[in-house]
C-alpha cells in the first residue's frame, strides 16, 4: 500500500474516531451515573474484574435509590463484557457506559466499548455526570512535531517534541578535557588536542541528531539550546545534515543540557515555535493566492461542496492511474514471455 493511501487511511480513521467521542460528549446523566474506564494494554482482566467488584460494593452505599441502581447495573455490564475478554487489546480498551434520560422521567443505558488509535498508558475509573473524553480527544489532536537539542562542551541531549509531550531520545557524554593550567608550548598542544576532542563530540552529536531527525517525516522545526556560544557554534558549522539546518528556528539559551534541559528549550522557545506555525500557514494562504491569480484558473478550489466535489475526482483519477499502469506492466510481462518462448 502507497504511503499517501495509509495517509488516506489514517486521516479517515482521526475522522470517524473524533466523530465517535463528539457523539459521547453529547450524552448526559442525571446524577453521577455514566462510567469511563481506561484499560491500558498492560492490566490484566481479572485485576480490571476485581477493582470493578471493589467500586459495585462501594456503589451500594449511595443513597438515591435510581442513582445506586443505574450505576451498579453499568458495572455489571462492563464486567459482562470483560469476562469475554482473554486479554486487553494492544493499544488498550476503554468503556463508557451508563444511564442517559430517554423523556418521561425513563432512563436508557448507553454501551460503548473503544479501542484508542494509540495506545492508552493509564488505568481509570470515572464515575459522573459526562463521559470523561479528554485522553482520547489528545490522540485526534493534530501533533506539531519538533527535533529539540541542547550541548554544551561536556554534554548534548537529543529529544523530539510531539505536539506538548518531550520524547528524550538520546543523552551523550563528551571526553573534552576541561581548562589546564600549562604554559609554553605545551599549552598549544593541549589547546590543539581540546578542540579536536571538541570537534570530534560535535560530529557525533550531529550524525546521531541527524539520523533522529531525518527519520521524521513531519518534522516542523529545530530549536537548539544550551549556555554559552556552544549552540551558535554548532548550529552554524556543518554538524548537522545540510537539510536539517534549514529547518532551525531558533536558538535558547539554557542553563543545563540534560532532559531538564529539553523541558527549559521548550519553555523559553516558545515564541519561535509560534513563530513557525504562523510562517507555515501564511506560506500556505500565499500559495493559494498564487493559485487564484492564475489565468487558467489555477490548482484552487473553495466551498465545502466544490471541495468534496474535486475530492472525489482526485481520488478516481489515482486508481485509474494506477489501474493503467498495472495494465501496462501486465502487457510488457505478457509480451516479454512470448518473445521468450
Amino acid at each position: 500500500m502507497h504511503g499517501t493511501e495509509l495517509e488516506e487511511m489514517s486521516r479517515k480513521e482521526r475522522y470517524l474516531f473524533k466523530k465517535k467521542l463528539d457523539e459521547l460528549k453529547r450524552y448526559r446523566g442525571r446524577g453521577t451515573e455514566l462510567i469511563s474506564l481506561y484499560i491500558p494494554p498492560t492490566k490484566q482482566i481479572s485485576d480490571v474484574a476485581n477493582y470493578l467488584r471493589d467500586e459495585y460494593s462501594q456503589s451500594m452505599n449511595i443513597k438515591s435509590k435510581s442513582t445506586r441502581k443505574n450505576v451498579t447495573s453499568a458495572i455489571e455490564s462492563i464486567l459482562s463484557r470483560l469476562r469475554t475478554m482473554k486479554r486487553v487489546p494492544e493499544k488498550g480498551i476503554v468503556f463508557f457506559v451508563g444511564h442517559v434520560p430517554k423523556g418521561a422521567d425513563q432512563t436508557t443505558m448507553v454501551v460503548n466499548i473503544i479501542e484508542p488509535i494509540k495506545p492508552i498508558s493509564i488505568f481509570l475509573y470515572r464515575c459522573d455526570s459526562e463521559f470523561f473524553l479528554d485522553p482520547l480527544y489528545e490522540m485526534v489532536r493534530e501533533e506539531r512535531v519538533y527535533g529539540l537539542l541542547t550541548i554544551d562542551r561536556s554534554e548534548a541531549t537529543i529529544g523530539i517534541l510531539h505536539g506538548n509531550r518531550i520524547e528524550v531520545v538520546d543523552n551523550i557524554q563528551s571526553l573534552v578535557p576541561r581548562k589546564h593550567g600549562r604554559g609554553g608550548q605545551s599549552a598549544r598542544r593541549f589547546e590543539r588536542l581540546i578542540e579536536q576532542a571538541a570537534h570530534e563530540f560535535f560530529v557525533k552529536v550531529g550524525e546521531r541528531a541527524s539520523n533522529t531527525f531525518l527519520s521524521l517525516d513531519n518534522l516542523e522545526g529545530i530549536l537548539i539550546g544550551g549556555p554559552g556560544a556552544t549552540k551558535e557554534y554548532f548550529a552554524e558549522k556543518n554538524y548537522l545534515h545540510h537539510e536539517l539546518k534549514k529547518k532551525i528556528i531558533g536558538l535558547v539559551d539554557t542553563g543545563y543540557t540534560d532532559e531538564y534541559g529539553l523541558r527549559e528549550l521548550v519553555e523559553k522557545g516558545q515564541e519561535f515555535l509560534k513563530g513557525a506555525e504562523l510562517l507555515k500557514e501564511k506560506q500556505l494562504m500565499e500559495r493559494f493566492l498564487k493559485e487564484v491569480k492564475k489565468e487558467d484558473g489555477g490548482l484552487y478550489v473553495y466551498g465545502e461542496k466544490e471541495v468534496l466535489i474535486q475530492r472525489i475526482m482526485w481520488r478516481s483519477s489515482r486508481r485509474s492511474a494506477r489501474s493503467s499502469a498495472q495494465s501496462l506492466n501486465s502487457s510488457l510481462i505478457t509480451s516479454r514471455r512470448g518473445r521468450s518462448s
